[in-house]
């Protein structure tokens, strides 16, 4: 096992499910039975349509679901047997939509809250919000009033709230939803620095132009079930997955697929590359 700062034995598998389920009251199954491992230092994105259990998946990762049946281990325990503030200190989670999370009168009040709370001392708060702060570029707004900020700030400082508790998982639920290109742009760089820190980051999306930039992992998901756990090329490489799970993938992955029969590859992410494939493909490469 590795230390972990919090007091908590720390291992490999960070997160464990096995034969998760859930089941909403009125009957829904979100979850069918899903055995998965997150190890420290992942960048994992899980991806599906509206009602693939993704969301779900997301929440009962960190506690805020408990397990119809089955179990979920963040760090060897149980989360049945945790309370939420006793997994917040390992696994983070920042909402889809920002304002379902803020209510302080100013972003550095609302980024001290979580390790407040949580019983820090004083002198290690004031270390993590600072470095909070830093992660998501928010020095310039700490005094104003968080609601009153634009969308992709808003997301930043619940981001830095999230951050300031000094997880060892961020788990973003759409990080990226009504950012321009940006803001997002700006969102992600920020998430790799925390990941080459080495936070272990899960995103939940459906932006599959994200997923093909960020992700060094990639689980599908379709009506509670994972049906692919993958690298990203192989997501991409197989568009039947993509379509069953009703992703859809970027314009560059589909372009590349049309032409296989240039002898372009199936797995091609980006311009840059269809570029040198194309070129090579002429014997210009």
């Amino acid at each position: 096992m590795i230390p972990s700062a919090h007091g908590i034995p720390r291992e490999e598998k960070i997160i464990s499910t096995r034969n998760l389920k859930f089941t909403y009251e009125g009957g829904v199954q979100a979850l069918q039975g899903l055995n998965l491992d997150i190890r420290s230092g992942d960048y994992v994105a899980i991806v599906g349509g509206n009602g693939s259990g993704k969301t779900t998946l997301a929440k009962a990762l960190n506690g805020l679901l408990k397990p119809t049946s089955g179990t979920v281990m963040v760090n060897g325990m149980p989360t049945s047997e945790l309370k939420v503030a006793e997994i917040a200190k390992v696994v983070g989670y920042a909402f889809q939509n920002p304002d379902h999370q803020l209510f302080c009168s100013s972003v550095e009040d609302e980024v001290r809250f979580g390790p407040l709370n949580l019983g820090y001392p004083e002198q290690e708060v004031r270390q993590k919000v600072e470095r909070a702060i830093e992660a998501m570029n928010l020095g310039q707004l700490r005094a104003l009033a968080p609601l009153s900020l634009r969308l992709g700030e808003r997301r930043r400082v619940s981001i830095a709230s999230v951050i300031a508790m000094d997880p060892q998982v961020l788990i973003l639920d759409e990080p990226t939803t009504g950012l321009d290109a940006g803001e997002s742009l700006e969102l992600m760089n920020s998430l790799k620095r925390l990941n080459a820190e080495g936070k272990t980051i899960i995103l939940i999306t459906h932006d599959m132009k994200v997923v093909a930039e960020h992700a060094r992992r990639v689980i599908v998901m379709a009506n509670g079930r994972m049906i692919l756990d993958s690298d990203s090329r192989g997501v991409f490489s197989d568009l039947a997955i993509l379509g069953e799970s009703n992703l859809e993938p970027p314009p560059v992955v589909r372009l590349a697929h049309r032409l296989a029969k240039h002898g372009i590859p199936h797995d091609v992410m980006s311009v840059e590359e269809l570029v040198f494939q194309l070129l090579r493909s002429r014997g210009g490469g």
